[in-house]
């Protein structure tokens, strides 16, 4: 049994990634895992293995895939939600997105049918069609269902929040 709780290995997982990027401009591939602690944490879903097309269940039993994305200060580009798995059985997608210290900032969530419908408007592109969307297109469909600047979201952080048709 390990000294260490999850919540403090993430504390330094944080730590070490932002000090890592500030020092050497490239970025260590753990955004993902640390959106999986943060949003089970944030809004009380239950992790799963993973490899059934879903990351965690919520308290209704719906099946969630969760996505991470850091947003470094100053960044350029148009950033990018990782690969969604449409064609695999899911019921929501939660998109947490963190500041250059990893930290949780906000968390959207997108019903399946949300995602299937950006995802047919919008076919033409070929990053669209293998699953990807930007984030900015996430958070102008999507749902804030947390944010770090207002507590009544921390009280409410149930993912029910979303309702999939």
């Amino acid at each position: 049994m390990s000294v260490y709780s999850i919540d403090k290995l993430m504390v330094e997982a944080r730590k070490l990634a932002s000090d890592y990027r500030r020092m050497t401009g490239k970025t260590l591939p753990i955004s993902g895992e640390i959106a999986r602690h943060d949003a089970a944490t944030l809004l009380d879903l239950t992790l799963v293995d993973g490899m059934s097309g879903y990351d965690a269940l919520d308290v209704d039993g719906q099946r969630v895939q969760i996505k991470g994305r850091v947003i470094f200060e100053g960044q350029k580009s148009n950033p990018r939600v990782g690969q969604l798995k449409v064609g695999q059985e899911w019921d929501q997608v939660v998109l947490v997105l963190m500041n250059e210290d990893y930290d949780a900032v906000n968390i959207y969530c997108m019903s399946h049918e949300e995602v299937v419908s950006v995802m047919d408007e919008t076919a033409s592109s070929k990053r669209i069609g293998r699953g990807a969307m930007s984030v900015a297109r996430f958070k102008a469909t999507g749902e804030q269902v947390w944010s770090n600047e207002d507590a009544s979201y921390q009280e409410e952080s149930h993912l029910r929040l979303v309702a999939s048709s």
